[in-house]
């Protein structure tokens, strides 16, 4: 369904029985929230799950120009205000991951536990270069340009070519990702800086990354600087941990949400 939040329209999908936990979950760069689809699965007989396609994704509106993480923030908390949701747990993968830290540095009052997922602290010069790289060759030749380089950098070739029907999908979010998104949330992992907050944090929070992502030293970092925090590495993951080793990833995600 549609619902309007921070002055756009988002698309979300709610399962789950009511009265349960309410547990949202937020998308990476280039997917939308077919992405949790195992996640929920296993889940959703625990929980009240609200996914979203992250502003710029899936089916949500995508409105040109820059967008950054103080923007994606606040566009959970509308989603919170508009469905009446008051302190869920919140988890998010890549950029979804970075949304969860930035929303219990921001709004810690509004979310319960917190799972962020193959992420890190802060963009560098080098990964700014490159995500203006990826922009530019978005811009030029259209999101299929970005398909085969984005399969390649997630999932190890070992899991893509022995799981085509999880890489096709994942080919298909890739291409039908609405170019204004991509760019939007792209200068939003090209600057930012999670790093100042991290110390002040005090909801519960687990950290989760695949152990062949190039993110589990940032992931580590985060870990390292928030007092507390658990930290769970799937073997032999990428990127998209979640969708590459659901079983240990969800039950990573239970185990900690029910302690």
């Amino acid at each position: 369904m549609q619902v309007e939040a921070n002055g756009i329209e988002f698309n979300v999908r709610i399962d789950g029985h009511r009265g349960l936990p309410w547990l949202v979950l937020s998308n990476s760069l280039a997917t939308n929230l077919s992405m949790w689809d195992r996640q929920v699965e296993a889940l959703r007989d625990g929980f009240r799950i609200l996914r979203y396609d992250q502003r710029g994704h899936g089916e949500s509106d995508a409105p040109a120009g820059r967008y950054g993480f103080n923007v994606l923030v606040a566009d959970v908390i509308g989603l919170f205000d508009a469905l009446e949701i008051r302190r869920p747990h919140f988890a998010g993968l890549s950029m979804g991951g970075m949304t969860a830290i930035a929303l219990a540095e921001q709004h810690p009052d509004r979310v319960d536990h917190v799972i962020a997922c193959d992420c890190g602290p802060a963009s560098t010069p080098q990964s700014a270069q490159q995500w203006e790289e990826r922009i530019a060759l978005a811009r030029d030749h259209g999101m299929q340009a970005l398909v085969q380089p984005t399969i390649d950098r997630w999932f190890p070739a070992e899991f893509a070519n022995a799981n085509p029907d999880v890489i096709e999908k994942v080919r298909h979010m890739v291409r039908t990702t609405p170019l204004n998104g991509f760019i939007g949330c792209a200068h939003a992992l090209s600057n930012f800086d999670l790093r100042p907050g991290l110390g002040a944090i005090r909801n519960p929070v687990q950290f989760i990354c695949g152990s062949n992502d190039a993110s589990l030293t940032g992931t580590k970092a985060l870990h390292a600087a928030v007092s507390g925090s658990a930290f769970v590495e799937i073997a032999g993951a990428g990127h998209i941990s979640n969708m590459e080793n659901p079983t240990a990833f969800s039950h990573a995600m239970q185990a900690f949400l029910m302690e």
